[in-house]
């Protein structure tokens, strides 16, 4: 990204211009000006309830619809009725978990993954009491990967879903989630897919994951504290509905969606689409809306990279400090999500040592608490230190922290 460019996308993000530095950003997003005035815009013109016959509610509902429709085209969704959502990842999970209970059979088997956030973990190991059996695909001790063999000996004819996550908050690993679907839907499962820690990188494409669900967060993608679901068309249908017993099982999405959805955020999250649209225009795409939102993504990956890589080689530098996760950026296979610990340091010492220097790091498991206690991390740190870079983060901003944790870890 160039330095023109890299201004203007700074200048999309009222928060940056405190002089902050904002490196917390798998844990929250900075958010748009833009959808913050959607958000307004909607509380202070069509705050009614939708479906009635004036005028206001009308636009009130064209705009939450038009809304649904723009997330849908963002992660190439077939239908804007794929597109339930709800307060969070975790509690989408809960609610797509609550539907499958009154399906789910004795024997049944789901596979979840030793690194993925608690949020795709929690619901699955609810379907227990219904008489799920649930495995555990464990993360390899030595390179920290999810090993295909290791998901081959748990696969059986009787396996009904897989849950994983597309890329890992603390490792940063990028998963093959369209290589795992092949071997899922081989044996007649289905996967979900986690996609919190992944949407902020890259462009998510529904289709071409081979997942059956996709989830993630908006205020982890530049929007407001809000999250989607996405789910094949066939599948959502076939589900029981968790609202009201007169919404009808046909009725998609409300049918998962109880208390409908929040109309000002739902409208905001348009905004987000919006952007990456015109930032792909503005590096110079062109062609169909998500051909442009595609270019922007490309342009920020890139530029992130470069950061991380600035990053990890300092890191490496440093004989106290392992990092956790892959040591170096190749071929787009990691997130600038980076995660370290220091020999013989508690976590939160590092992190509160940087906290003066106006730099927002964290410490901690983050809710992968599987893979954290199963690496002796949070017995023997606390937690990880975690480094998490967006698109609008600079290299001066890197630097800055670098100087802060050279003092840190002394």
């Amino acid at each position: 990204m160039t330095p023109s460019q890299l201004s203007q996308v700074r200048a999309e993000f009222p928060s940056l211009a405190s002089g902050f530095v904002f490196l917390d950003n798998a844990g929250g997003s900075q958010v748009l000006g833009r959808v913050a005035d959607r958000i307004r815009d909607y509380l202070t013109t069509t705050s009614v309830q939708l479906g009635a016959s004036y005028a206001v509610s009308q636009a009130a509902s064209e705009k939450v619809l038009a809304a649904r429709r723009a997330i849908a085209e963002m992660v190439n969704a077939v239908h804007d009725e794929e597109i339930v959502m709800g307060g969070s990842t975790t509690g989408l999970m809960f609610q797509f978990t609550s539907a499958l209970s009154y399906v789910i059979q004795p024997g049944d088997e789901i596979i979840v993954t030793e690194t993925d956030h608690e949020a795709n973990i929690g619901g699955w190991k609810r379907l227990e009491r219904f008489g799920a059996v649930v495995k555990m695909w464990k993360v390899n001790r030595e390179t920290l990967e999810l090993d295909l063999a290791e998901l081959d000996k748990l696969l059986s004819p009787r396996t009904k879903w897989v849950a994983m996550t597309w890329a890992s908050n603390v490792l940063g690993t990028v998963n093959p989630v369209a290589e795992v679907a092949k071997r899922v839907h081989a044996v007649g499962g289905r996967l979900a897919v986690d996609a919190v820690a992944y949407a902020p990188h890259r462009l998510v494409d529904v289709q071409a994951s081979g997942a059956d669900i996709v989830v993630f967060s908006f205020y982890k993608v530049f929007g407001p504290h809000y999250a989607l679901l996405w789910g094949r068309h066939e599948l959502l249908k076939s589900l029981p509905g968790i609202n009201h017993f007169f919404i009808g099982s046909d009725v998609l999405p409300y049918k998962l969606q109880p208390g409908n959805v929040n109309f000002e955020l739902s409208h905001g999250c348009a905004g987000i689409a919006d952007y990456l649209v015109d930032m792909g225009t503005s590096f110079g795409a062109s062609g169909s809306r998500r051909e442009r939102m595609q270019h922007a993504f490309d342009v920020f990956a890139r530029h992130e990279d470069v950061l991380a890589e600035r990053l990890l080689s300092w890191l490496a530098t440093k004989t106290n400090i392992r990092v956790i996760g892959r040591p170096e950026v190749r071929d787009g296979d990691r997130m600038p999500t980076i995660s370290f610990v220091v020999h013989g340091r508690r976590s939160e010492d590092i992190v509160r040592a940087v906290d003066p220097h106006g730099i927002g790091i964290r410490f901690g498991d983050f809710y992968a608490r599987h893979l954290c206690e199963a690496l002796g991390i949070n017995a023997a740190h606390g937690g990880v230190v975690r480094v998490s870079v967006a698109h609008y983060n600079s290299m001066q901003e890197i630097d800055r922290l670098i100087s802060a944790l050279e003092s840190a870890i002394q």
